[in-house]
């Protein structure tokens, strides 16, 4: 197989999308739980537990992402060191 996107595209996405799904699964834990901070005052939502399902979509978003990115790197990889099979 051949890549699609080119080396740097891919490991931006990958460091990008695994920054996204920690961060994501944090605020997504804190909504869940109805911290204090992110629910409940003027202007925040009351619904926690929605907001954090919006949230954790979103992850499963990013970690396609990541997949797909990763698998990208490997691919590059694989053909810097001259495919699946190398002879020395």
């Amino acid at each position: 197989m051949k890549p699609v996107v080119s080396a740097m595209n891919a490991w931006s996405c990958v460091v990008i999308s695994l920054f996204a799904i920690v961060i994501l699964s944090v605020l997504g834990s804190l909504f869940q739980s109805n911290h204090h901070g992110f629910t409940g005052s003027e202007g925040e939502p009351e619904d926690g537990p929605a907001v954090a399902a919006s949230v954790f979509t979103a992850v499963v978003v990013y970690a396609g992402f990541f997949v797909f990115c990763a698998f990208q790197a490997y691919l590059h990889m694989r053909s810097n060191r001259g495919g699946a099979i190398s002879l020395n």
